[in-house]
């Protein structure tokens, strides 16, 4: 099953990755992209918790990079959450 939120999320930081100012940002951000289009194609979604733990390093990045990549991660953001709309829990 295909999670296009969480595909759309994973582009994001792709493109995230590309804009960052320094190699270890865009090695996070490209960890990130890879672990989300990972739980986009997965038999089984991700859970709320997990979800949180992406989302909590996602805007370390974005407060550690500002501009562009601030941007693009707030893009992704955006999307994990329209995913976890869909969630049931918490």
């Amino acid at each position: 099953m295909t999670r296009t939120a969480l595909e759309a999320a994973a582009q994001s930081l792709s493109d995230a990755a590309d804009a960052a100012d320094s190699d270890e940002a865009s090695d996070r951000l490209e960890t990130q992209s890879t672990k989300l289009e990972q739980l986009a194609t997965a038999d089984r979604g991700p859970d709320h918790g997990r979800l949180a733990r992406h989302e909590h390093i996602l805007n370390e990045i974005a407060d550690e990079q500002g501009g562009a990549v601030a941007d693009r991660v707030e893009d992704a953001l955006d999307s994990i959450h329209e995913f976890r709309e869909t969630l049931e829990g918490v």
